[in-house]
């Protein structure tokens, strides 16, 4: 049986889930919005979380066997029935089975969109003779941010879009007091972003430098800053990072921030499957 997941439901607090909350981090941020779909299994071996046009992300406690997992799966599917769903998220072999029983169900091909290490730094190593400081973004800073955003769009998920149509988000993210910039004489040249804080973790997102300030050390600074002033709150910072980009894993990397697990990013198509 499924059972609605309350924000800060108990579910979330469990040793089960704790184990597997910087890969699953974004469950806590799904679970808090208004008109997501969330859901776990009365015995708390599975949690569904799905904000609207998204995809869901699905957790299931490490161990299962394989029949109560296909028996989820398929209870889950169910519920689904008619329901808009882009795609799924999680651990790889959770997600590929949630994929292949739902393409079955409902005729839809699936494919691998991408795959994302989880981080989180648990001891910060700070770089050395970056020059720059750390400034909060400021409304003079709107048109420039609408560029970065952009260019954002474009470095991580291949989305090219005009800066103007960014400048709704850039203009929300200032005014959230969580968008960062790397000042260089006077010029931004770096933002990162905390996107959310749960319980214990702060996730880091939206870390972009222009490729002409790049190979500077830019982005490695103003991660770190933002991962001091989590730590200065108690909270452990995490982000998600592109397993094919290395240059990206490498800056976390070299600031302390260690793997904590993959996740695949899968979506369902609206072809026919084959019948094998």
């Amino acid at each position: 049986m499924l059972v609605p997941v309350e924000q800060n439901d108990e579910v979330l607090n469990r040793s089960e889930f704790i184990e597997d909350e910087v890969p699953y981090n974004l469950i806590y941020r799904i679970s808090g919005s208004t008109g997501s779909k969330c859901l776990k299994s009365t015995d708390s071996s599975m949690i569904y979380a799905q904000s609207q046009g998204h995809n869901a992300w699905l957790w299931m406690l490490k161990g299962m066997a394989d029949e109560p997992k296909n028996a989820l799966v398929n209870e889950m599917i169910e519920n689904l029935e008619g329901a808009l769903l882009p795609g799924i998220t999680g651990e790889p072999r959770t997600a590929e089975r949630f994929a292949r029983a739902f393409a079955v169900a409902t005729n839809r091909s699936f494919h691998t969109h991408m795959t994302m290490e989880a981080y989180a730094c648990y001891e910060l190593k700070k770089p050395l003779n970056v020059t720059g400081i750390l400034r909060r973004s400021e409304m003079g800073d709107l048109e420039i941010i609408a560029e970065f955003f952009a260019g954002f769009s474009d470095g991580a998920y291949g989305v090219s879009v005009h800066p103007a149509s960014q400048i709704p988000a850039a203009k929300r993210a200032i005014e959230s007091g969580n968008l960062y910039t790397w000042i260089v004489d006077g010029t931004p040249v770096s933002m990162a972003n905390i996107a959310h804080r749960s319980p214990r973790n702060a996730r880091i997102n939206a870390v972009y430098t222009p490729a002409s300030f790049r190979k500077r050390g830019y982005a490695s600074a103003i991660v770190a800053e933002l991962c001091a002033i989590l730590e200065s709150e108690r909270l452990i910072p995490m982000l998600y990072a592109d397993s094919s980009n290395p240059d990206s894993n490498k800056v976390y990397q070299s600031i302390g921030f260690v793997k904590c697990g993959s996740i695949v990013d899968i979506k369902f198509g609206g072809e026919e499957i084959s019948a094998e």
